[in-house]
């Protein structure tokens, strides 16, 4: 009975420690709470080429590539696709939020599925840091200094891309037709007759 007791005081015990191992280990890596980036692509020159904008942002994708504060190389840490207003969010990590901040920096890039290189930065890199917004009960959410802005001749979306040539198989060789059967009928031609010319006109020649 004693053991029974003893086993079942060892067993709450470890319940309790567990469970506070689990929320030290949470409040360590950040309160819970969600990290959203929202922020909007923007087309510099659609308008001047009459470009349908909707066009111009499909296929585009936004991703979030952060590096620590004393390091050179990028990771991304999320992607997000383009609607058709050009509207984007992005969920991170939520260990990157501690203290009240992101612990990398971070930067907005925009990438088309048929390049793995970011597209070009009209207004440089720095213009798409991420930056503090807000916080709800739910969320710490960041945007970006400036819109995303882009061109469609370096940053080409899916609606003018070029179209797919299929390679279809060759098509296979046929035996040669048979030759076409002769229905030649051996009838005699009919004659052909020729129109006799007139008779020459007399010339009156005086005497």
């Amino acid at each position: 009975m004693e053991n029974l007791e003893f086993r079942g005081r060892a067993l709450v015990a470890f319940t309790v420690w567990s469970l506070l191992f689990v929320t030290t280990f949470c409040n360590a890596n950040g309160d819970g709470k969600t990290v959203e980036v929202v922020g909007v692509g923007e087309c510099t020159d659609c308008k001047e080429n009459n470009l349908d904008t909707t066009q111009a942002f499909s296929g585009l994708r936004v991703t979030i590539d952060c590096k620590p504060e004393n390091g050179d190389h990028f990771k991304t840490r999320g992607s997000g696709k383009l609607d058709k207003q050009g509207n984007f969010k992005v969920s991170l990590p939520q260990h990157l939020f501690k203290d009240g901040k992101l612990n990398e920096h971070c930067y907005a890039q925009l990438r088309t599925v048929s390049s793995p290189q970011p597209c070009p930065s009209i207004n440089g890199l720095e213009s798409s840091k991420l930056v503090f917004k807000s916080t709800t009960d739910q969320k710490h959410q960041f945007g970006l200094k400036e819109n995303l802005k882009f061109s469609p001749i370096t940053c080409v979306s899916a609606s003018f891309w070029p179209h797919h040539h299929h390679n279809f198989p060759p098509l296979p060789k046929l035996p040669p037709l048979p030759p076409l059967k002769s229905f030649h009928h051996h009838y005699p031609h009919p004659p052909i007759y020729k129109k006799s010319l007139p008779p020459p006109v007399p010339v009156y020649k005086p005497p």
